[in-house]
């Protein structure tokens, strides 16, 4: 009872790694379908979109083809093979992993880019406004000189002191027509500083909503198209403010920034050699992956058989394995045994292809693992073969004892 539930539960075991070696292939081929994707993405930027359709092609054809020869070429039997093999197969990851890097680039690094562009955008803002409140503040200031100066002359002249009164009005202290003249003067600067400061403040008022806007703009993480749209209007504002100031008042002009759009901010980064220079590790490690596990599994599925061992192939590889006789239990308490013949054998020409046809036969299905040039050692899947196929034998001479011992007895009556 034991052995028949070890066995079915071995035979589960052994349905569901065939399973896992048949699920290999769309694995495959979904890899390389998206390794396919982000070279052609890269690879498009540079070259005809058809042209690059077809070299990516060609790209993952190679790696996949490649990698399912590199499993069955061995160094030792074709060096030059193996080497052609191997090469192309480096030429081809070069390729795709190049041009894949600049779509893995662009992922990681498109909100970072974004955001730079927006600090860029920021600065040239920041900029413009201290060059406006510095040319403000400097036209407020010659304003309030000129006042300082149209009040200074009409004292002189109301004390009769002013330079250009003639000589015999000189010293006359009091408001004639000479001082009103001047007083008139102040009074209109005065007027004028008073427009001025009203002006500014309202332009201070436009610069502080800009500026409350600006702090606002991209703490999210996503550019809000609309938050961007009203800090270009309030620019614009603020520059029609200041313009009128300036046109008024007599202001040095300040040049509004060029600020970019909402769609250039916010656009995909076009692939160019110059992301080299920036190198990043994390775009070149998610390329490298997805091909790196292109060329294992494709390796593997090579390598190794998806299908188990069928009744007439277990029934082969079962008898010619009890042709060994070098059989021990080795340090990791696994049946070992030597595939090489014995002295006695060689001494009579034994014929060992069956048995070695029977060991690389289980050696691909994973059922034997190598453990050393000559010896292989038995995978627990093996174990429960075995045990099916000596119960079948215990069973049958227990059979054939039962049939013959009432034999004897009647002879022996």
């Amino acid at each position: 009872m034991t052995g028949r539930l070890a066995h079915k539960i071995d035979r589960i075991q052994t349905l569901f790694v065939a399973l896992l070696r048949l699920w290999t292939i769309p694995i495959v081929l979904l890899l390389s379908v998206a390794s396919g994707f982000t070279t052609y993405y890269g690879l498009s930027h540079f070259i005809t979109p058809w042209i690059a359709l077809i070299i990516t092609v060609a790209i993952q054809s190679i790696i996949v083809i490649a990698s399912l020869e590199l499993a069955s070429v061995r160094w030792r039997a074709n060096r030059l093979r193996f080497l052609s093999v191997f090469i192309t197969l480096l030429i081809g990851l070069a390729a795709s992993i190049s041009f894949s890097y600049f779509k893995f680039y662009e992922i990681a690094h498109r909100q970072r880019i974004q955001h730079e562009r927006l600090d860029e955008v920021r600065r040239r803002i920041v900029t413009y406004l201290s060059r406006v409140e510095a040319a403000g503040a400097q036209l407020l200031k010659s304003r309030q000189a000129r006042v300082a100066e149209a009040e200074a002359a009409y004292r002189q002249a109301y004390f009769g002191i002013h330079p250009v009164i003639p000589p015999k009005y000189r010293g006359l202290v009091g408001d004639g027509p000479f001082s009103r003249q001047f007083r008139k003067v102040a009074e209109r600067e005065r007027v004028r500083l008073e427009a001025l400061r009203q002006a500014l403040e309202r332009l201070r008022q436009v610069i502080a909503r800009l500026r409350t806007d600006l702090d606002r703009l991209g703490n999210g993480r996503a550019i809000e198209r609309r938050r961007y749209e009203n800090v270009l209007e309030d620019v614009h504002r603020v520059q029609r403010g200041y313009s009128a100031v300036a046109a008024e008042f007599g202001g040095a002009a300040v040049s509004e920034p060029h600020l970019a759009s909402y769609v250039t901010v916010t656009e995909p980064l076009q692939p160019s050699f110059a992301m080299w220079r920036g190198f990043s590790p994390f775009a070149f490690a998610c390329a490298l992956m997805v091909d790196l596990f292109t060329v294992l599994l494709s390796y593997r599925l090579e390598l190794s058989s998806p299908a188990p061992l069928s009744e007439d192939e277990k029934r082969l590889a079962l008898r010619l394995l009890t042709q060994f006789r070098d059989y021990r239990i080795n340090r990791y308490d696994e049946l070992e045994l030597s595939i090489e013949r014995t002295p006695w054998e060689e001494a009579r020409g034994y014929d060992d292809a069956p048995r070695l046809f029977a060991v690389g036969l289980l050696l691909k299905r994973g059922l034997l693992r190598r453990v050393g040039p000559r010896r292989v050692e038995f995978a627990p899947g093996l174990y429960s073969l075995i045990v099916e196929e000596l119960s079948a034998r215990l069973e049958a001479r227990a059979g054939q004892g039962g049939d013959s011992r009432p034999e004897r007895g009647s002879k022996d009556g």
